[in-house]
């Protein structure tokens, strides 16, 4: 076996903090390596430990420099952190700029900190199909504290709700009025608003519009309310009243149960994808035979419908 794929010396290695060691699974897992199963059972034992906190936004509202100045407040506090930045991809070329990690390199020769550049190889919903094993590597390699930046994402995209334990959502001043602030979509997943660039004109407006979307929704006793902040995170304005956001957001999850309720449905979503992607493997190999082929005429001939001719072709995977 090569250096690249000596599992156990990886996963060992990584549990003493070596940021190649925890590069190389992280690629293991971008690549969809045949050893993944094996990095995955290694890494087991040590699910659960990280608190998983999300970042996204609309492109442009500061979530890269957000990012940097939670992992400062966070390292001050004695954490030790990892970060996930997933970039976009070329839809022409597949290609990715993986340009967040720049904004972070004041973090890089910290020991404590370990930051991932990923591409998001065209999957929607803002994250890379990868994210979420690459989130238990971070947990296996001691980190406390995993903070995952989105892509800059749309009103749909809503991915990073089923993998973080906490979401940030950010907002700036002049992305929409209070119309925009009560469409259902990414404003839905928030447990936390931050509403960056508060310094600049429309920040008051911004502040009342959520304000005001968050007094129309019903909520039972003891519900989460999601907390609304405002920062400058390029001046590093608001950061600890962040952290404070989501240190109360944490309390209340383990006090509630929600926490264990969120984390089931993580791991939900994880057996549901790879075995998603094991099916849709096993239908690239039928593509080499005649049997899709053969399905596919018969529908376009109007012999047969294609729910028919879906179960037909998944009764012979």
């Amino acid at each position: 076996m090569s250096r690249l794929r000596d599992v156990p010396s990886l996963v060992s290695k990584a549990r003493e903090g070596d940021p190649r060691s925890v590069a190389r699974l992280i690629s293991l897992v971008e690549n969809g390596d045949p050893a993944l199963p094996e990095v995955a059972a290694a890494m087991a034992p040590y699910a659960g430990r990280a608190q998983v906190v999300g970042l996204t936004g609309a492109p442009g509202v500061g979530k890269s420099t957000t990012t940097n100045e939670l992992v400062r407040a966070l390292r001050a506090a004695g954490h030790r952190v990892g970060v996930l930045a997933v970039d976009p991809s070329s839809p022409f070329t597949g290609g990715a700029i993986l340009g967040d990690r720049v904004r972070m390199q004041e973090h890089t020769a910290d020991p404590g900190v370990y930051i991932r550049s990923m591409s998001s190889r065209g999957q929607l919903g803002g994250l890379s199909a990868a994210t979420p094993q690459a989130v238990r590597v971070l947990e296996g390699a001691g980190c406390d504290v995993v903070l995952v930046e989105t892509v800059g994402v749309g009103q749909a995209e809503v991915e990073i709700a089923s993998l973080a334990d906490t979401t940030l959502v950010l907002l700036a001043p002049g992305m929409g009025d209070a119309i925009q602030a009560v469409k259902a979509g990414v404003l839905e997943i928030a447990d936390v608003f931050v509403i960056n660039k508060a310094d600049r004109p429309g920040a008051d407006n911004t502040y009342r519009d959520i304000q005001g979307m968050l007094a129309l929704g019903e909520r039972g006793a003891g519900e989460w309310r999601p907390q609304v902040v405002r920062a400058v995170a390029v001046k590093g304005e608001g950061v600890d009243e962040v952290v404070a956001a989501i240190e109360k957001h944490r309390a209340w999850m383990t006090e509630s149960g929600e926490l264990r309720v969120r984390r089931e449905r993580r791991a939900e979503a994880e057996i549901s994808a790879l075995a998603l992607g094991t099916l849709r493997a096993r239908m690239g190999d039928l593509r080499g035979g005649t049997a899709l082929a053969d399905l596919a005429a018969k529908v376009a001939d109007g012999a047969l419908d294609p729910y028919a001719a879906a179960d037909e072709l998944l009764a012979g995977l």
